[in-house]
């Protein structure tokens, strides 16, 4: 008749006896030379769980347990000779366009073009699009105490034949001059985009977009308008305006202009193209 083994795993030697144990994880009985210790990392080091297991029950330590040391920064050096980079920002813009010549002389026309930032201290464009790579939908909660992504309760939202927008809210909107929103779902999608408002009461703002915007209600079920924080170019103290300006719009005079025999007279604009003089 057969016997199970009494001693599990361990061996078992009348000329070199060794003391059994059972390992404190699985319970199996091994010699008490075959266990050791489980250490697993606490902080920057290993500690001791105090636990005596075999070998299968070892488990290696877990680094997610384990401390990031830092090193010290490195020393600086002496004498440094750091970039400028107020200086190497600031830059110095030309612009050129076709020489525009008075249609009845011949005489060159010289450009009036302003160069200036919104703050005037550098010379710089004026940036004029969509800002790129902005996203309603990714805009950080929270900085410090305040709170962005936060919806503010319009009630109205219009614009009054000028390319200035409007937006009143029900309650106090909580901004002040040149803080930032991010208009979407309005009923034009000319107003959607990236805005520095201007306060004008608690309850209600404005803000300016490139073209004129005939008198219109852009409030509807899908209209959102949150508060924002956005990144700046350097010297801006607001968001470009938004926009697309066809070169018609930004060139053409605001008078009709008729020869003797009462024919409209075409007008060649800044950058060379030849649009009709309208009123």
């Amino acid at each position: 008749m057969g016997y199970a083994s009494k001693v599990g795993r361990a061996r078992v030697s009348s000329k070199s006896p060794q003391a059994l144990a059972i390992c404190d994880r699985c319970g199996f009985t091994y010699n008490h030379v075959d266990l050791a210790w489980q250490f697993d990392w606490g902080g920057a080091s290993l500690i001791n769980k105090r636990i005596l297991v075999c070998r299968p029950c070892n488990d290696i330590p877990q680094n997610q347990l384990r401390a990031i040391v830092l090193p010290a920064d490195p020393v600086p050096i002496m004498n440094p000779r750091t970039e400028n980079y107020a200086a190497a920002e600031t830059d110095n813009i030309a612009t050129s366009a076709p020489t525009v010549t008075d249609f009845w002389t011949g005489i060159p026309i010289p450009s009036t073009t302003d160069i200036v930032t919104q703050d005037g201290q550098n010379l710089t464009t004026q940036v004029i699009g969509a800002p790129v790579g902005l996203d309603a939908n990714a805009v950080m909660p929270l900085y410090n105490n305040v709170q962005y992504g936060k919806l503010l309760p319009v009630v109205s939202f219009f614009s009054n034949n000028t390319t200035i927008i409007t937006v009143t809210c029900s309650s106090p909107h909580g901004l002040v001059t040149n803080d930032q929103v991010a208009i979407e779902g309005a009923g034009n999608t000319i107003v959607d985009g990236f805005y520095s408002v201007n306060v004008v009461t608690a309850t209600v703002f404005t803000f300016t977009v490139i073209p004129v915007v005939a008198p219109q209600s852009f409030l509807t079920s899908t209209t959102r308008v949150i508060t924002v924080l956005v990144g700046l170019p350097y010297n801006y103290t607001q968001i470009p305006q938004t926009g697309i300006m066809t070169p018609e719009a930004a060139y053409l005079p605001d008078y009709t202009w008729v020869n003797n025999n009462g024919d409209t007279i075409p007008w060649i604009n800044n950058i060379g193209s030849t649009v009709p003089w309208v009123k």
